[in-house]
């Protein structure tokens, strides 16, 4: 028996060329034993068919809100109602936009609109489109109402180009949506903090020094506390990523910056996390102007920026459980207990970043320290280290109490 054995799923299909891959979605639902209902966007309508949608679910497709048949009896809200959970796959820019705004002009959105099921959206359009600042706050905005998001990720897209807009394989959707109605909620009433991404440490009002972090990591493991109940501030640095469901951010640029924000968050939660990939340096004096190349070399001097992880674990009062993260090209293991013990963490993350490993990509593996112990997370992707990252954090948290 499977966790989606008899779960009523509605499965949306907006219109884009990853409208096909829904197929093979439906395909592991109907496998599980769940029952599908498919319902599409007139666009979705010219990439798959209704017929073939019909075959592969096993009921009849519903695609137009003026049907009058269906409408005798008010088919959208019955379907509405008829839900445990709504996925829409793909979800294109254009239905984020409308879903955002509360447009209901297409029986999909209205659906949106009249259920009380949880609704996962799988995002799926153009690299450049999904970069837009407009579609950012689409997502931030959804993910702030409680929807629930997996993906998109990176990759080759259908019109050639590379980037962020690819839509999550069927079987990473699926697994979301197992997730969905397994979750536990057994970390109410805890409050976390976390840093994430990189910081930009200004040369000239349009040069900085930063790093290749991509914020993944962070953003996953505010994910992972956030579906089991806690209470998640996030800190974030420039990244290119939505916020969680029910996750508070607060978004800095520079480390010091961050510093002022983790050291106001930390005396107010009781676990700390410094996942961001923030700058040893800063420039000591920034150019009020653009600074002009005049030679063949130029001279900044820089100094150093505090240490935040290293603040928050030395804290006197209200210090919170502090968890820090090691990013080595060499010697992981000995820099990760040196830091363990110079900064008085509780537990530290660390990872092999050497070539170009970790930053950008969506797997991780980690190998986890503290006082008395340690373990390896073997290669897996981000989101699934993050939970079981959090698992120990939890596990080591409830001892130390």
């Amino acid at each position: 028996m499977t966790i989606l054995q008899h779960k009523r799923i509605i499965v949306g299909i907006t219109g884009g060329i990853a409208a096909y891959k829904a197929i093979e979605f439906i395909r592991l639902l109907r496998k599980s034993h769940a029952e599908v209902r498919v319902v599409l966007t007139p666009a979705a309508a010219e990439f798959v068919t209704p017929l073939t949608l019909q075959a592969i679910s096993g009921n009849a497709v519903s695609h137009s809100l003026l049907d009058p048949q269906a409408e005798l009896a008010m088919g959208h809200i019955e379907l509405a109602k008829w839900a445990d959970a709504i996925v829409i796959v793909p979800a294109s820019a254009d239905f984020l936009a409308r879903l955002t705004v509360g447009m209901a002009n297409d029986l999909l959105a209205t659906i949106c609109l009249a259920t009380a099921a949880p609704i996962l959206l799988a995002p799926a359009m153009n690299q450049q489109m999904f970069a837009q600042s407009i579609t950012q706050q689409n997502l931030t905005a959804l993910s702030n109402r409680g929807y629930r998001f997996v993906g998109p990720n990176s990759g080759e897209q259908a019109c050639g180009d590379m980037g962020f807009g690819r839509m999550s394989e069927p079987k990473e959707i699926y697994a979301s949506l197992e997730d969905l109605f397994a979750q536990k909620q057994d970390m109410k009433g805890l409050s976390v903090v976390i840093t994430a991404g990189p910081t930009q440490e200004a040369i000239d009002p349009v040069r900085y020094i930063s790093n290749h972090s991509s914020g993944k990591m962070g953003f996953a493991i505010a994910q992972a506390f956030s579906e089991r109940g806690a209470n998640v501030t996030l800190i974030s640095g420039p990244v290119n990523l939505a916020t969680p469901a029910n996750v508070h951010r607060i978004d800095v640029t520079s480390a010091q910056e961050m510093h002022q924000q983790a050291l106001k968050s930390a005396v107010e939660n009781q676990i700390f996390i410094g996942c961001a990939a923030v700058a040893d340096y800063r420039v000591t004096q920034v150019a009020e102007q653009k600074i002009k190349k005049s030679s063949d070399e130029i001279t900044l001097t820089l100094i150093k920026n505090p240490d935040i992880i290293a603040d928050v674990a030395h804290l006197q009062s209200k210090r919170p459980f502090t968890v820090g993260f090691a990013a080595e090209t060499q010697n992981i293991e000995q820099y990760a207990q040196d830091k363990l013990q110079r900064k008085n963490l509780d537990m530290i993350c660390a990872n092999d970043v050497s070539s170009g490993k970790v930053f950008g990509k969506d797997q991780n593996s980690l190998h986890l320290f503290w006082r008395n112990g340690n373990i390896i997370l073997e290669l897996d992707d981000k989101k699934n280290i993050a939970k079981q990252v959090v698992k120990h954090i939890f596990d080591r948290f409830r001892q130390s109490k």
